[in-house]
């Protein structure tokens, strides 16, 4: 495969049980890509394309970073590739950057920010982490998972973040609770207080943990990566109400202010596209705004 296909892997790592990092040759995407951004991958002629969010990227090694979990036919199929083997495409970078990356760093050094990581979410939550500590801002962050096992690049975001709290939900390690139960002993016992929260994870965490940071008064910005399915907005599968507005997570995010997104609404949605009858249905009553009708890429 190296000899047919171009985006070599150079590295592969198994960080838990089904998940993988890869590295990945693919100079274009590797100096132009920013934190937040995300590839789309396909493995060979027949293979199914894959929206996976960026872990890090090498400007001068030409690598790009990406994990993933291996449970669909799809992605067990990427699992079994080794280094030397190679994709077909890999395209990006695609989505919009993080926000702050254009934030004056003046503004940024003054906010108190917090990361909460949920699962395989702590891939897309690395970059923007290793990005604030080049930048020397300082931030914490918290990475969550049901147990000790599912629990990745605890050590790599240690030499980024100024405080890692571990949360496991069965108390397998670090603290005993999920990432909102975390929180709320960092702010009622530590004595920590925090100006803004970026939550990367499985939509119900998020959902839970912007109920939580609305009540705390705390500003929260969530990736809706968990929605995103062709990665142009012309599936309709990652169509969004933020606010009172109609937004696509591939094309006008996937970063949008957590406390305008219809959780519900989304995961309904997501439910529904699972099956082809779903998908039929929500065509027939979304009409034009099924499909996204060109990139703005603005900031929510």
């Amino acid at each position: 495969m190296e000899g047919k296909f171009p985006y070599i892997i150079t590295k592969k790592e198994t960080l838990a049980n089904k998940i993988f990092l890869l590295d990945i040759k693919a100079p274009r995407v590797s100096k132009s890509c920013n934190p937040g951004q995300f590839v789309i991958v396909k493995m060979d002629e027949k293979g199914e394309r894959i929206p996976l969010t960026i872990c890090d990227y090498d400007r001068e090694e030409e690598t790009v970073t990406i994990v993933f979990q291996a449970i669909g036919e799809s992605t067990i199929k990427m699992a079994e590739y080794e280094v030397g083997d190679a994709f077909q495409d890999f395209t990006g970078p695609l989505g919009c950057a993080s926000e702050f990356i254009d934030m004056p760093k003046e503004e940024l050094l003054k906010k108190k920010i917090l990361f909460i990581a949920g699962g395989v979410g702590t891939a897309p939550i690395y970059p923007q982490i290793k990005w604030m500590k080049q930048e020397g801002i300082d931030v914490d962050c918290i990475i969550g998972s049901r147990s000790k096992d599912y629990i990745i690049l605890e050590d790599k975001m240690k030499t980024v973040a100024k405080n890692v709290y571990v949360s496991t939900d069965d108390g397998t390690y670090g603290f005993k609770g999920n990432v909102n139960d975390c929180l709320k002993d960092l702010i009622n016992n530590k004595n920590k207080t925090y100006d803004h929260i970026i939550a990367i994870g499985p939509m119900i965490m998020m959902k839970f943990v912007c109920i939580l940071t609305k009540e705390l008064g705390i500003k929260t910005t969530v990736s809706m990566n968990p929605v995103m399915v062709d990665g142009t907005g012309m599936c309709g599968a990652c169509r969004l109400t933020i606010g009172d507005e109609i937004k696509f997570a591939c094309v006008d995010g996937p970063e949008f202010d957590g406390h305008l997104v219809n959780f519900d609404e989304a995961m309904n949605r997501q439910k529904m596209f699972k099956s082809r009858e779903g998908r039929k249905r929500l065509r027939a009553s979304e009409g034009d705004t099924h499909h996204h009708k060109g990139s703005s890429c603005t900031k929510k």
